[in-house]
């Protein structure tokens, strides 16, 4: 079950990260373990699940965050990688939208980029939207999202969410 609260700290990227910039394409039909490859251009190989076995568990990132191919592939790897959730000042929506199916929680708020740094702690409450920057006591609101769309989080993605409801 999805926990509406996430507390992490920080890792930041900026603008335009794309889906190629999350896990390389070729990642995809070499390896099942896409977490160890997130963000591989940027980290290294594994670099990005060192920071996160130290606590770094909420990405955040600037605008057009997700670009690129439609692969579900991406989020995945930052799931798989132990990411809790993702902040960004808006999303890529088919992004967005692979993030909800595989149960991965996203949140937009404009400014977040201005107000957090890598390695700072931040609390996101999904449900009512506030992002709270426990680092430098900041607080921010970011676009809440809707019901429905939390129910297949909840239920740990698209294909849970559908088998549960019958379909």
């Amino acid at each position: 079950m999805f926990e509406f609260v996430v507390k992490g700290r920080v890792i930041k990227y900026g603008d335009d990260i794309n889906t190629d910039d999350i896990i390389p394409g070729w990642w995809t039909v070499k390896t099942n373990e896409l977490g160890r490859y997130a963000f591989w251009h940027l980290e290294g190989e594994g670099g990005f699940m060192e920071k996160v076995g130290k606590g770094f568990t909420i990405v955040v990132g600037g605008k057009h965050f997700g670009t690129g191919s439609s692969r579900e592939h991406a989020p995945v790897a930052l799931k798989q990688a132990g990411v809790k959730g993702i902040c960004a000042e808006f999303f890529a929506r088919i992004f967005f939208r692979n993030c909800i199916n595989v149960g991965l929680p996203v949140i937009e708020c404009r400014g977040i980029t201005h107000k957090v740094k890598e390695g700072d702690t931040i609390k996101i409450n999904f449900e009512t939207g506030e992002i709270k920057n426990l680092t430098t006591g900041d607080v921010l609101y970011g676009t809440k999202v809707p019901p429905f769309l939390w129910e297949i989080i909840n239920n740990g993605g698209l294909i849970s969410h559908l088998k549960k409801k019958g379909r």
